[in-house]
């Protein structure tokens, strides 16, 4: 198939395009001017084509998909604290609008968009007396916390407009991908590299649902080939419901040095995030702790991919070895200050 990428050279859309080469697709990615291509080092013109532009340019779009088969539309703004938002609603809401319009009109016979967990629901009590929330729950006003989960929400109900004017469109909502090649890194990403430099004296506890990277991209593949239109699908991990204190003492154990051994307590770090995010605004500096971090850790992120795995065959890679392929890569890529430290 011709596959249209947008978001290629994030974290998951990378392993996207580098999967989709792996199994014989071709792939037009949309990649803006500048853009940071070391998620897609070791690739070159001969795999993939460019396409230059950005998801408010719509004549990229159009013209960018036009003969495409398939589009994965991965890009989307995440920042948890900026000084103005409107340009992350403008990229997520109105950016996504053009894509799914663009698809539209070329003809693409499969269309998948990467929403996000964030737009699934949970309560303060799944993962505790609730089960691990599934693609049957919407958020509830609650979980739309922060700007970037309105946002996301906001492009998913236009997509759902989409998907009832008839678009062939099937939904993934990725939950915390790990795993090699996080080049920025990402906020999860950025946890391990603080780990692995000792800059995690004590934790906020929450709980997350770990997933290879590798099986996420994989999951948009198997998306577009068997997902069934309309549906939206959990990419996660069965076995990868891990409060934060497991998830030390698995690093721990993977690498050899200490866990943190201090959990800080939620009001705290919520009364220390308030200020540090008015310093910010102020200096107009991203705060350490964003309020919209800590205001997401009061819940458990703990979600079931039986869905995805019953009808998609979604791998399953353990997390410990996502875990295991995120550390090899920070130590081997420079990331890590003293490399001699860490036992793998």
């Amino acid at each position: 198939m011709k596959c249209f990428v947008t978001g290629g050279s994030g974290f998951i859309g990378g392993h996207l395009i580098r999967e989709l080469i792996n199994q014989g697709h071709r792939v037009r990615a949309l990649l803006r001017g500048g853009s940071d291509l070391r998620g897609l080092h070791g690739l070159d013109s001969q795999h993939y084509e460019t396409v230059r532009g950005d998801l408010l340019d719509k004549e990229s779009l159009r013209s960018g998909m036009a003969g495409c088969d398939w589009c994965f539309h991965v890009a989307a703004s995440y920042h948890l604290w900026l000084p103005d938002y409107h340009p992350m609603f403008e990229t997520n809401v109105d950016g996504t609008q053009n894509v799914m319009d663009a698809a539209i009109a070329a003809g693409c016979s499969r269309i998948v968009y990467t929403s996000t967990v964030g737009c699934i629901g949970i309560t303060h009590q799944t993962g505790v007396t609730e089960p691990p929330a599934d693609e049957s729950r919407d958020p509830y006003p609650e979980n739309l916390s922060n700007p970037y989960k309105s946002s996301k929400w906001l492009a998913e109900l236009k997509v759902r407009d989409a998907i009832q004017a008839g678009a062939p469109i099937v939904i993934v909502c990725p939950t915390a991908p790990v795993g090699p090649a996080d080049v920025k890194p990402t906020p999860t990403g950025k946890v391990i590299v603080d780990f692995l430099n000792g800059k995690m004296p004590a934790y906020l506890e929450t709980g997350l649902n770990w997933v290879h990277v590798c099986d996420v991209a994989k999951g948009h593949i198997l998306a577009a080939e068997k997902g069934r239109l309309g549906e939206r699908y959990i990419l996660g991990n069965k076995e990868g419901n891990w409060m934060m204190k497991d998830t030390f003492t698995v690093l721990s154990d993977i690498c050899g040095l200490r866990a943190p051994r201090f959990k800080i307590p939620y009001k705290v770090a919520l009364a220390a995030a308030h200020i540090d995010e008015l310093i910010s605004c102020f200096t107009r500096k991203e705060p350490k702790a964003p309020l919209a971090g800590v205001r997401m850790a009061a819940y458990r992120m703990f979600f079931d991919p039986s869905k995805a795995i019953q009808e998609l065959g979604l791998p399953q890679t353990s997390p410990r070895e996502a875990l295991e392929d995120a550390v090899r890569w920070f130590c081997e890529n420079g990331y890590v200050s003293d490399r001699d430290k860490i036992n793998i």
